[in-house]
């Protein structure tokens, strides 16, 4: 008789699911321990765009410097959600934005001025940054409140008045070189039942209209390009990201992200520290790892 010999069975091939679009928040889920962007990264986005994947970084961070950190592979299809949401744009244009009443911006700035006045000697140390679609304006000059400045907002200017800046004015962010969670947030409480009052940071608090945060934002491009939740995955560590982590299916909280980060995401990525967010996309959809 003779012995059949047959081969052990292999397992299926699991197919990629059809991701159409990447949203990544910046600081802490794509920039490495020391703010800057993997160079892994550019070749990922290289076939993102074979691919016709729309990538896009969603940030507190100003349009400006969020275009300028990716002027060198950007040819037109990247969009940026930028102020938490607030100001989207795609090629230059502006796709939405969310414009705050300047009464409401003066109240803003009145109260950081009286939070730095009223906490002892010297008062909080906080400073407020004005955005708008031109510019950032602030009041504070110190290199050690510009140094955090520059890093956010690549266009900046130093005024006397922040409130009396010629511009539309889409948020209001403050730094607290303490903690915003125990002393920003809750001065600016009382506006918190009309507008978003976000800590977007251990040391950031960010303001804007009711109307817009990222999840907002992610929503309106996928209705604009037709782009469905489960096909849409996104990144995200703090609370300035939780609206957009319930626009898509595939959802993550990197690794150390905020607990409520945690709670509503579906996924887990590893950390920034470890090029998570590269790691994560290149196995959803069937790339080589990393070495």
């Amino acid at each position: 008789m003779t012995t059949q010999h047959h081969p052990a069975p292999t397992a299926p091939a699991v197919t990629p699911p059809d991701i159409r679009l990447i949203v990544t928040d910046m600081d802490g889920t794509l920039l490495d321990a020391d703010g800057r962007i993997p160079d892994e990264v550019w070749p990922l986005l290289a076939e993102l765009n074979r691919r016709g994947i729309v990538f896009c970084p969603a940030s507190g961070r100003q349009y400006a410097t969020l275009a300028a950190q990716f002027a060198a592979v950007d040819d037109g299809g990247m969009v940026y959600v930028a102020e938490n949401g607030t100001y989207v744009v795609r090629g230059g244009t502006e796709l939405s934005s969310d414009v705050l009443d300047p009464a409401v911006v003066s109240w803003i700035v009145a109260s950081v001025r009286d939070l730095a006045d009223a906490s002892g000697p010297g008062g909080a140390d906080v400073g407020v940054v004005v955005c708008g679609k031109q510019s950032a304006y602030v009041e504070r000059s110190d290199e050690a409140f510009m140094t955090e400045v520059r890093k956010y907002y690549r266009n900046h200017r130093v005024v006397d008045d922040v409130t009396a800046v010629d511009d539309d004015v889409i948020k209001v962010a403050v730094f607290d070189f303490g903690q915003a969670e125990r002393t920003v947030a809750p001065a600016l409480a009382p506006l918190a039942e009309t507008h978003q009052v976000v800590v977007s940071g251990a040391h950031w608090v960010d303001v804007m209209n009711p109307t817009a945060n990222k999840g907002v934002a992610v929503r309106g491009l996928q209705r604009d390009l037709d782009i469905t939740p489960a096909q849409t995955m996104v990144f995200g560590d703090y609370l300035n990201d939780l609206e957009m982590l319930d626009a898509a299916d595939w959802s993550y909280a990197m690794a150390g992200a905020h607990p409520d980060v945690l709670r509503r995401a579906r996924h887990r990525a590893p950390a920034h520290t470890e090029n998570g967010v590269v790691r994560t996309v290149r196995e959803v959809l069937g790339l080589p790892p990393l070495d």
